[in-house]
C-alpha cells in the first residue's frame, strides 16, 4: 500500500523560508514523476512543481525562483524548498504523482504566510 507523508509546513512571515518533505513507502519514488501541489481555501488543488525520473524539474510561474523541487533516492523523499514566500502561497501543500493515476493523497501539510 503507498503512503505519502507531508511535513515541515508551518506560520511565516512574508520573505522567509521553508522546506517541506515528502517522504513515502510502497512505491520507489525516483521511478514516478512527483509533484507537489497546493490548495488554498476555497481553491482548487493545484500543481506547482514536479521532478520527472531524469531529474528535470518544471514550475508554475507564480512559484518559479522562488521554490524548488529536489529528490533524495537514498530517503525515498521528495522535498520543496521554498523561499521568499508570499501570502499568496499559503495552502495546505501536498505530494502524489504529477499525473494521474495518482495514488490516495495524504493529509497534507499546512504552510501559512501571514505578518
Amino acid at each position: 500500500q503507498v503512503q505519502l507523508v507531508e511535513s515541515g509546513g508551518d506560520f511565516v512571515q512574508p520573505g522567509g523560508s521553508l522546506r517541506l518533505s515528502c517522504a513515502a513507502s510502497g512505491i520507489v519514488l525516483r521511478l514516478n514523476q512527483m509533484g507537489w501541489f497546493r490548495q488554498a481555501p476555497g481553491k482548487q488543488r493545484q500543481l506547482v512543481a514536479d521532478i520527472q525520473r531524469s531529474g528535470t524539474t518544471t514550475y508554475i510561474g507564480s512559484v518559479k525562483g522562488r521554490f524548488t523541487i529536489s529528490r533524495d533516492d537514498a530517503k525515498n523523499t521528495v522535498y520543496l524548498q521554498m523561499t521568499n514566500l508570499k501570502p499568496e502561497d499559503t495552502a495546505v501543500y501536498y505530494c502524489n504523482k504529477a499525473y494521474d493515476p495518482q495514488f490516495d493523497w495524504g493529509q497534507g501539510t499546512q504552510v501559512t504566510v501571514s505578518s
